[in-house]
């Protein structure tokens, strides 16, 4: 993550581009459709830094380590997932799991699925015991 930290100034300066689609003094969210206008440049042959300052931003307040480390995530999630990769998902997925009620039949297959660890557990402590009693003797 960039070093660089935006003003109150620069933080409104940015936020009136139609691509931001959020801005904190610390980064900045550019809308999915920027992303994909970038891509679509990007495979034209233009730099980073021209599609940004073409698209309104200032490449000075961002920083350039800013636009290139944008420009190479973008690339890597493009060039993996295609379109979809560049879609903003951090709304969609809370990092929490969902407390749901299990089927009956999922229930059932987890505990069948432990009952069969433990008993493969015991089985292999008796065995360990066995072969510790044959060196004893």
């Amino acid at each position: 993550m960039s070093k660089k930290v935006f003003t109150e100034k620069e933080i409104k300066l940015l936020s009136a581009n139609k691509y931001a689609k959020s801005v904190s003094s610390k980064g900045i969210t550019y809308t999915d459709e920027f992303k994909h206008i970038f891509i679509a440049e990007k495979e034209k042959g233009k730099f980073a830094r021209d599609i940004f300052e073409e698209c309104g931003f200032d490449v000075n307040v961002l920083g350039m380590y800013r636009v290139h480390s944008a420009s190479k995530r973008w690339k890597k999630a493009y060039n993996e997932s295609g379109i979809s990769g560049l879609r903003d998902t951090r709304a969609e997925s809370s990092g929490r799991p969902r407390n749901r009620e299990l089927p009956l039949e999922e229930k059932n297959a987890r505990l069948e699925a432990q009952i069969n660890l433990l008993k493969a557990e015991n089985e292999l402590l008796k065995k360990i015991r066995f072969a510790e009693r044959g060196l004893k003797k």
